[in-house]
């Protein structure tokens, strides 16, 4: 269960990171917060607040579209489900 929805997470996150209607920093943040989330050193419960946290500050960088902003906050809903499973 939990892996398919770092699947969900995963998938989406490349998605964002490959939206060209994205800048740049915003889809250079995605890409971070995926291999935070496949890091496997870490509990799950830690990579996904990590993700959540970096995630985080780019839901708040102004130059961000509305859309982009609407899936961030999206991925962070499912990833605190996750944070708070383990």
């Amino acid at each position: 269960m939990a892996v398919d929805k770092v699947k969900q997470v995963t998938d989406v996150l490349d998605m964002l990171a490959d939206d060209t209607s994205i800048p740049r920093n915003i889809r250079k943040g995605a890409t971070d917060a995926k291999a935070r989330l496949l890091d496997t050193k870490e509990a799950m419960d830690v990579r996904a607040t990590s993700a959540i946290v970096i995630l985080d500050d780019l839901a708040n960088d102004p130059n961000i579209p509305l859309h982009g902003r609407t899936v961030i906050w999206q991925v962070i809903s499912q990833l605190e489900t996750m944070s708070q499973q383990n």
